[in-house]
């Protein structure tokens, strides 16, 4: 490996290091033999746990974004992303809530991969920071995962 000119190496965080190691125990996990149900509850239970063990602020904004996707979109199955509540849509993740805790960050965020068909124009958002799940804010949620699986 080559030095930088100050000496030091800009790797990953400790926390995405974290998410990394999350990522490869679910892909393991994925590949276990057993029924897609089987399966699909599995992730569903993984996905409550997760958002179980969150901190107070994150885990009651994840669980009303739960609430609200899996009404709005019963397409969409939860399963755990990098450890954090993901919805996919045919195995593929389409919505994903990141709590601010994770990665010290000030806000949680709701994101949209390029599966979501939110497009509109030449630019649209794929990410949505949240200090708090109002109830209009939830009104938004279930209007962009309904246009997510459209």
């Amino acid at each position: 490996m080559s030095n930088t000119t100050s000496g030091t190496h800009e790797g990953f965080t400790a926390e995405e290091r974290a998410a990394m190691k999350n990522r490869a125990q679910e892909l393991k996990t994925g590949t276990r033999r057993s029924s897609r149900a089987d399966k699909a509850a599995e992730a569903a239970r993984d996905v409550l746990a997760k958002i179980a063990e969150m901190q107070d602020s994150d885990r009651i904004m994840a669980e009303r974004v739960h609430a609200v996707i899996t009404a709005n979109a019963p397409v969409l199955a939860p399963k755990l992303w990098y450890g954090m509540p993901a919805y996919a849509l045919d195995g593929k993740v389409v919505c994903f809530f990141q709590s601010a805790e994770k990665f010290k960050a000030r806000y949680a965020t709701l994101g949209f991969s390029d599966q979501a068909r939110l497009d509109e124009g030449t630019m649209w958002a794929a990410g949505f920071a949240l200090t708090e799940v109002t109830a209009e804010v939830e009104a938004q949620i279930a209007a962009l995962v309904k246009q997510a699986v459209r």
